[in-house]
């Protein structure tokens, strides 16, 4: 079983009209995680028409960093302004406990 410590929630709203843009963005996240050893669990979800989020977790605060620097975390930087309404929260996590395959 993977160990998990920390981990990332990141929420975002679309745009008015950007919100398929958003969710083809999110599930083009997908394959960058992929490549991501540290990303031991990657979440993209839609909360309601506008809002969307990101929850991940990884086993240490090196490979959140590492994640937060890597392509998705730059990708969704350039794209904020084109396709958010304001800019992303990102709140770093503490896990208590998880249940992973």
């Amino acid at each position: 079983m993977a160990d998990v410590n920390v981990g990332l929630y990141v929420r975002m709203e679309a745009k008015p009209g950007k919100e398929e843009e958003v969710a083809a963005f999110l599930r083009s996240g997908l394959d960058i995680v992929q490549e991501e050893p540290g990303t031991v669990a990657w979440f993209a979800v839609r909360l309601s028409p506008t809002a969307f989020a990101i929850f991940d977790v990884f086993p240490d605060a090196s490979a959140r960093q590492d994640h937060l620097g890597g392509r998705l975390g730059a990708a969704l930087m350039e794209r904020a302004p084109e396709l958010l309404s304001e800019a992303p929260s990102i709140e770093q996590l503490d896990i208590l406990a998880h249940k992973l395959p």
